[in-house]
């Protein structure tokens, strides 16, 4: 697949996104703190094993405080490991898409991935990446239909399926700032070397967990719409600027063209629901 080469002008470091928005890479994927002035929410949760590193972070911030909620964009391995250890400390809500309640319930596990697309090493070792639902049933609850994020007011969520059925992005309007989740990248991420380079490239959803193209391109052209200044990724490095809006619209121009692999199980057969 190819890309949308990004400057490196517009490349900022995960600790200087904005005044109210930190954030801390674990190996291979981000986390996001967004602090309201009267508390903080945290925005997924990274990798099993992470916890600690989560909480030593958080306090480094906000001392003890802990947040008023969590929200996941969605509940892959890498963005709900932590999860179950984190609510051990913190008796805190958790929210999600309703599409994606299944997959924080335990009832439902996500479809198997396809290694075949790609071509890097990530994409390669997809099948042994843990795809079983978590069972958080007794602290996550469904966002409001109307947009609100309950815990962050003037940000709005925003469905954009594809990457999974219940996939979310947040915004933030006054500032335009689009904290993505999976709905694409600014590092490639099916390659190992790209992962650990961080080198900025924009591309579409991480492949080998993408269950359905049409709806992942649909779902890039509503964020490019919505021009953002500040594009917050979970993989990859914030950018900000003309040049990350520009990049972004080039994406959704020419997503079939540079993001939707040329076969795979999932490009003939998309699962959907």
């Amino acid at each position: 697949m190819k890309s949308v080469e990004i400057p490196e002008s517009a490349i900022v470091a995960l600790d200087s996104i904005a005044p109210d928005i930190l954030g801390l890479r674990v190996l291979f994927v981000n986390v996001f703190a967004v602090s309201t002035g009267s508390g903080w929410t945290l925005v997924d949760t990274a990798l099993y094993g992470s916890a600690g590193r989560i909480q030593r972070w958080a306090r480094q911030h906000f001392d003890d405080t802990q947040p008023d909620a969590i929200i996941l964009t969605h509940a892959h391995f890498d963005h709900v490991g932590a999860l179950d250890s984190l609510l051990g400390e913190w008796n805190v809500p958790v929210y999600a898409h309703r599409d994606e309640l299944p997959y924080a319930t335990g009832e439902r596990a996500y479809p198997p991935p396809d290694p075949s697309v790609g071509g890097g090493m990530m994409a390669r070792m997809s099948s042994l990446y843990p795809r079983h639902p978590i069972d958080v049933s007794g602290y996550v609850r469904e966002l409001p239909a109307d947009g609100r994020v309950p815990s962050l007011p003037g940000w709005r969520w925003i469905h954009t399926p594809g990457h999974t059925a219940g996939h979310i992005s947040l915004f933030r309007e006054t500032d335009r700032t689009l904290i993505v989740g999976d709905a694409f990248c600014t590092t490639r991420q099916e390659s190992f070397f790209a992962v650990a380079t961080q080198r900025p490239e924009l591309h579409g959803p991480p492949s080998y967990f993408t269950t359905d193209w049409d709806a992942a391109r649909r779902s890039v052209e509503t964020l490019a719409a919505l021009q953002p200044a500040i594009i917050v990724p979970a993989h990859g490095q914030p950018m900000l600027g003309a040049a990350a809006t520009e990049a972004l619209a080039e994406l959704a121009a020419r997503f079939d063209e540079v993001a939707r692999p040329p076969h795979g199980k999932y490009v003939e057969h998309p699962v959907r629901g």
